[in-house]
C-alpha cells in the first residue's frame, strides 16, 4: 500500500493571508511543515495540494525550487482536489494535514497511520471528539477506496470545503477510529489562522532555531513560558457547518 502526505497549502486566508509563507526561524511555514512531517517513518511520499489561482503560482515556485510535488486544483472543493492529488499519485492511503500546523509531529503522524493500518479501518483520527491533543497536531488518514466515496457522494458544499465530514459523519457507513492521548492537551492552540496563533508559533521556532524538536519539548517550552498561552487563549477555532 502506498501511504501518502497530501498537504493542502494556499496563499489566500480569511484572517492572515499568506500565513503559509511566513517566516519561521529563517524557513516559510510551509518548510517546515514539510520537513517535520517528512521525518513520519510509515509514509511513503507526500505531495502539496494547492490551487490554480494566480496567487498560488508563489507555492508552485517554492514546490519546483525543492522539487516537491504538487498538485493544482479547486480553491473551494478541497475534496476534489485531495480525491484528483491522491489519484494522480497512486495513493492507496491518503494522510491529510494542513499548512497552517508548523508543529506538526512525525510521532503523532506514525501513531495515527499505525492505529488506521492494523485496524482495518475506513478513516482514523486524532481530532475526532473527544480531541486530546493540541490544536495543531491534526492527522487524519483514510483509504483511498473512503476518500472515493465521499468525492461521489457528498453533495454538501461546506462539507467538501473540509475533505472528511462526510465521512466521519456518516459513522454508520465507514469504519472510523479516534485516536487518543492519554493525557487531554486540547486546550493547546498550536495551529495558525491570526496573527496571535503566528506570534506564539515564531515564539517557540525562535526559542529552538530549527524543526527538529518535539511536541514534548514543546510542552515543556511553554511550561517555563505559561505566558505564551496568553497570546492565543482568546482565538476561536472556526467550525464546519
Amino acid at each position: 500500500m502506498k501511504r501518502v502526505i497530501i498537504i493542502q497549502a494556499r496563499v489566500g486566508s480569511t484572517r492572515l493571508p499568506g500565513k503559509v509563507l511566513s517566516d519561521l526561524a529563517g524557513e516559510p511555514m510551509l518548510a517546515r511543515v514539510i520537513a517535520r512531517s517528512r521525518r513520519a517513518t510509515k509514509i511513503d511520499d507526500f505531495v502539496i495540494a494547492t490551487t490554480t489561482k494566480p496567487e498560488d503560482d508563489a507555492i508552485v515556485k517554492m514546490c519546483t525550487i525543492h522539487s516537491w510535488p504538487c498538485f493544482r486544483g479547486s480553491e473551494d472543493d478541497l475534496l476534489d482536489r485531495y480525491y484528483k492529488a491522491a489519484l494522480q499519485h497512486k495513493a492507496d492511503v491518503v494522510v491529510r494535514i494542513t499548512s497552517d500546523c508548523p508543529l506538526i509531529e512525525p510521532q503523532v503522524l506514525d501513531l495515527v497511520a499505525g492505529e488506521f493500518l492494523i485496524g482495518s479501518l475506513d478513516y482514523a483520527s486524532n481530532a475526532l471528539p473527544p480531541r486530546t491533543f493540541p490544536r495543531g497536531l491534526d492527522v487524519e488518514v483514510l483509504a483511498f477506496e473512503a476518500l472515493e466515496r465521499a468525492w461521489r457522494e457528498d453533495t454538501n458544499s461546506a462539507w467538501r470545503e473540509h475533505v472528511t465530514p462526510y465521512i466521519y459523519r456518516h459513522p454508520e457507513s465507514f469504519r472510523i477510529k479516534a485516536v487518543l492521548n492519554d493525557f487531554d492537551f486540547s486546550f493547546l492552540r498550536w495551529t495558525v489562522d491570526t496573527r496571535e496563533d503566528l506570534e506564539l508559533v515564531q515564539r517557540i521556532y525562535s526559542h529552538f532555531g530549527h524543526d527538529e524538536f518535539s511536541w514534548r519539548n514543546v510542552l515543556e517550552l511553554l511550561a517555563k513560558h505559561s505566558s505564551w498561552l496568553d497570546l492565543n487563549r482568546r482565538i476561536a477555532q472556526k467550525e464546519v457547518a
